[in-house]
């Protein structure tokens, strides 16, 4: 078990509308103001979408790169781009992602159904996601919505190798409508099929919507870590919408130090990401 915690913030996501989630950071500004906040608190790691000047989701690519080179100048956090984008973005641009340089970016493990949408991730284009993020010295957070994404991983790292710095870390996505549910026992099978991966494999959980709390005490018991944010849920409590980032940061690190677990600094996190 891990003697510590990486806390990864996903502050903005592509699903939530700023116009019904007027706390959401969608500028460069807000994102930069989340970021210096979270990270004062214990984050290390940012999960990063970025928005168009109308606040809808986009992969502009100068964007990405002034998005990039911000979050270096006015933080420590490593920076980790999200190759996922909008369900509708193609596969073109999602590639391009890479291109702005990022510290890690996402590299989804499958196709799935999104709520009432397909989130397309063909076994083709997961390659090229993995190849380039090698070729590039990019390090890949695999993001695991099912258990037979894990599998699929198997499959990638025996045929294509290892992902830079030798280091495996997944992210379990738990509770999305069409993926694995968000609950102890869809954790705990994911965790065991971690068995089949590289000796080393480390996980993160995110739990989406009301699955969050479930989630993050069931990642902190298996010695998991976590991924917090407004991407993520953008209700506290029942009744009670999130008022910042922050908010969700800050209860995910009273929860990793009452493990006895505190949260990793952005220097020890490199180092267990192979950074």
């Amino acid at each position: 078990m891990s003697t510590g915690t990486l806390i990864t913030v996903a502050p903005t996501g592509a699903e939530s509308a700023k116009a019904e989630v007027p706390a959401l950071p969608v500028t460069l500004d807000e994102l930069l103001l989340t970021a210096k906040e979270c990270e004062a608190l214990g984050a290390a790691v940012i999960h990063v979408h970025i928005r168009d000047d109308e606040a809808r989701p986009t992969l502009d690519q100068g964007r990405l790169r002034d998005t990039v080179a911000a979050l270096r100048e006015n933080t420590d956090l490593i920076v980790q781009l999200s190759s996922g984008g909008a369900v509708t973005d193609p596969e073109s641009a999602r590639l391009a992602v890479l291109d702005a340089g990022p510290d890690m970016a996402s590299c989804t493990m499958g196709t799935l159904n999104f709520g009432d949408d397909v989130f397309l991730n063909r076994w083709e284009f997961i390659v090229d996601l993995h190849t380039r993020m090698q070729e590039r010295g990019i390090v890949p957070e695999y993001e695991i919505f099912d258990l037979g994404h894990l599998t699929a991983l198997q499959r990638l790292l025996g045929k294509y190798g290892l992902p830079h710095g030798g280091h495996v870390h997944v992210d379990f996505v738990m509770g999305v409508p069409g993926g694995m549910p968000g609950t102890t026992q869809a954790l705990v099978a994911a965790h065991q099929a971690l068995r089949d991966l590289p000796e080393g494999t480390t996980f993160s959980a995110t739990g989406i919507g009301r699955s969050t709390i479930p989630v993050l005490l069931a990642s902190l018991s298996a010695g998991g870590h976590l991924r917090v944010g407004m991407e993520d849920t953008v209700t506290y409590a029942k009744g009670q919408p999130v008022e910042s980032n922050m908010q969700l940061v800050a209860r995910a690190v009273g929860f990793a130090q009452l493990a006895q677990r505190p949260p990793l600094t952005t220097a020890e996190a490199r180092t267990l990401l192979g950074l």
